[in-house]
């Protein structure tokens, strides 16, 4: 237990110095909330209500599909997954220690979101705070499994920059905290549904966390958790035939290196 909690602390050291994770999960998100509260406060004052909640979906989703799936590929898509398997390593560590790395990374912007918010924009604090943070820390989770799933499934970074756009935007534009989802066509409401944004939104409201905002979160979770695990398998196989490949030569070389110098000649 001491040994994976080290392995926690030392990618979160790790990942404060990564500047992608920097800016993914704190200069952008920051920067992104000090100019749209100002925006939305002015023309639209009644959003003071659901600011807080509103910035963190951004910050959120930013972090766990453009932020964490590269950290991913650079372990899951390269060599260093053979390093795991090779000293006796799970090669599941390095997905969770990343993964609750960034969960307490996201947590930290979304209470300094929670904090600002008032003193700068008069945002309204949310009335119970434990169902919010249990709200927010199921938001979290269940968006840092889907970016999961990209950074084990997409091996190219060109690649994944360009779908993690395709999750990302969908989720921002069509969530309902840039203008309410019933102002938008039919068509466009079903596909904002189909993102965690738009729910993981609704239960951080007030008097939103009800189960019904809850469910499809749940659901997707469970997904992407099977997701994962296929993917990891997969990737563990892949792995023991490339270490069985090694062994086998290494075998082969070591053998002719043992023959007599006559043998050799002959």
């Amino acid at each position: 237990m001491s040994g994976f909690l080290y392995g926690v602390a030392l990618q979160w050291k790790l990942d404060i110095r990564s500047k992608s994770l920097l800016v993914t999960c704190y200069i952008v998100p920051l920067i992104f909330f000090l100019l749209m509260g100002g925006i939305f406060t002015s023309v639209m004052p009644e959003m003071r209500s659901t600011l807080i909640q509103s910035m963190i979906v951004m910050g959120v989703s930013m972090g766990a599909f453009i932020g964490l799936p590269p950290s991913l590929v650079e372990t899951y898509g390269s060599n260093i997954k053979k390093v795991y398997q090779a000293n006796g390593v799970p090669l599941y560590l390095g997905l969770i220690t990343m993964f609750l790395s960034a969960f307490i990374h996201l947590m930290m912007t979304c209470i300094i979101i929670l904090l600002l918010a008032p003193i700068l924009f008069e945002a309204a604090l949310p009335v119970h705070f434990p169902e919010f943070f249990l709200a927010l820390a199921i938001y979290i989770i269940v968006s840092l499994s889907i970016g999961s799933i990209l950074g084990l499934i997409v091996k190219n970074q060109a690649k994944l920059t360009m779908i993690a756009q395709l999750v990302f935007l969908p989720s921002i534009m069509l969530s309902g905290i840039m203008f309410p989802t019933h102002m938008l066509p039919d068509f466009l409401e079903t596909i904002g549904r189909l993102f965690p944004a738009s729910w993981g939104y609704r239960l951080m409201l007030d008097h939103g966390f009800q189960f019904e905002n809850m469910w499809y979160l749940i659901l997707v979770f469970c997904a992407a958790v099977i997701v994962c695990g296929v993917l990891l398998k997969k990737q563990k196989s892949h792995v023991y035939s490339y270490l069985r490949k090694w062994h086998s030569r290494s075998h082969i070389m070591a053998a002719t290196h043992k023959q007599p110098y006559h043998l050799k000649q002959s």
